[in-house]
């Protein structure tokens, strides 16, 4: 049997400043869905088969008390890197410059012929920014 799909969750600590980066900046379909009464408040964001969700770290911890000594203890992103794409890969660097956010590879031509540059988000996670193909 074939699966559906998939989902990562990630903790952040502020959901807007999460929804202003990857829908705002990378322009990325990001939602916030419906919660459930009682439920925490969530971003998604899909791609094919694919959904990230976003759920604010305070609403986690009441969920599941024993993971905040976790998040104390081991930074968020390390080991995980984010790779999406963008139609205007110049446009959303200085959108990211601006917004002061730091940059970890900065805005470059591959040998391969992609432009590509890596960034962090506002939670430490890392994103690897690629520009779309035309025509793909």
């Amino acid at each position: 049997m074939a699966g559906t799909g998939a989902s990562i969750q990630l903790t952040v600590v502020d959901l807007d400043a999460t929804e202003a980066f990857y829908a705002g900046i990378l322009e990325l379909d990001v939602m916030r869905a419906l919660t459930a009464r009682g439920a925490p408040e969530h971003l998604i964001l899909k791609h094919d088969r694919l959904e990230i969700i976003f759920v604010q770290e305070d609403a986690v911890v009441r969920e599941h008390p024993a993971l905040e000594e976790r998040f104390d203890e081991f930074p968020k992103g390390v080991g995980l890197t984010i790779h999406v794409k963008v139609d205007d890969i110049v446009e959303t660097y200085e959108a990211v410059v601006e917004e002061e956010l730091e940059i970890f590879y900065p805005l470059e031509t591959k040998p391969y012929g992609i432009k590509e540059f890596w960034c962090f988000d506002p939670d430490g996670y890392l994103v690897a920014v690629e520009e779309a193909r035309r025509g793909k």
